[in-house]
């Protein structure tokens, strides 16, 4: 069985790194570019071309959700295409496919973006983008509860596919602090040397890689299982989550300490994909509650 990329899916994955590469990450703030994503396609990537979409499936979105992740796009992809869309009936998701609308869900009575967003799923109705911003690990991606909708908010929302999708993210922030890492690594001198040539410095490194291309496999796997609608999806995004999300956290906190001084400066980059790894580690469930979940699933 062949695992690697399909010819198409690689395209995307460049087009997609090529165009957010020149945008983001930014420090001014988000650009509504919403219409321009309806143009590439990347809002009804999954959605059927008989409702406006390009008909492709979520393996083709999670590549999206990755890239994204490592471009720290700060608008509301996620919240629509990765939450809210599976829950929507055609006619809304032909909305979304033409950049009409925007849209997100609560999950536990909490709506991420919902400042960036017309309209909100909240147990399993469709309601107005209102309620009280809290506080959030992540400015990019702020956080909302809706008045009067509790734990069972979650009703209508497809988690496995919200998990597997925030599983792709987290890969993407992964990638880039490792990127960020082993640069800074390989240009910073010390004694006359790289950095890079100690093993305080490498082996943190390939620890991140390791734990970057099993969290990849894991997302992936879990955006398969929710693209064929396999049994095991819902084990698989749990398992997938758990992992991923972890994985960017330690990548980040690894990547900083290698920058020295550097990473732990407000200018840097780093600090904010720290914050949106830590955002992504605690939403839709933290790793100790998915553990447990995948636990139950295979001891039955």
């Amino acid at each position: 069985m062949d695992f690697t990329l399909t010819e198409e899916q690689q395209t995307l994955k460049d087009e997609a790194r090529r165009w957010l590469g020149e945008r983001y990450p930014s420090e001014e703030p988000w650009a509504d570019d919403w219409q321009q994503l309806a143009e590439l396609g990347w809002l009804g990537v999954s959605v059927p071309e008989e409702a406006g979409g390009a008909g492709l499936g979520f393996l083709e979105e999670a590549v999206l959700h990755e890239e994204l992740g490592r471009a720290l796009y700060p608008g509301p992809y996620f919240a629509t295409v990765g939450l809210a869309l599976a829950g929507l009936p055609a006619e809304e998701q032909e909305q979304v496919a033409t950049g009409g609308r925007r849209w997100s869900a609560a999950v536990g009575g909490l709506v991420p973006d919902l400042d960036k967003v017309d309209a909100v799923l909240a147990g399993g109705e469709q309601v107005a983008a209102e309620g009280e911003r809290l506080e959030s690990i992540d400015p990019s991606r702020t956080l909302s509860r809706l008045e009067g909708h509790g734990d069972d908010s979650s009703q209508g929302i497809d988690l496995a596919r919200a998990r597997a999708a925030l599983a792709c993210e987290a890969v993407g922030v992964s990638q880039r602090a490792l990127e960020l890492g082993v640069e800074h690594a390989s240009t910073r001198q010390q004694f006359g040397r790289p950095i890079g040539v100690y093993q305080a410095v490498s082996h943190p490194l390939a620890d991140t890689f390791v734990e970057t291309e099993l969290a990849r496999s894991l997302a992936y796997w879990a955006a398969w299982a929710v693209a064929e609608g396999d049994e095991q999806a819902a084990t698989a995004a749990a398992a997938a989550k758990a992992y991923a999300s972890e994985a960017a956290v330690a990548a980040c906190e690894r990547s900083i300490q290698v920058h020295g001084g550097t990473g732990f400066t407000w200018e840097h980059v780093l600090h904010r994909y720290y914050k949106r790894a830590l955002w992504i580690e605690h939403f839709a469930g933290t790793p100790g509650e998915l553990r447990a979940e995948v636990a139950g699933a295979i001891l039955d």
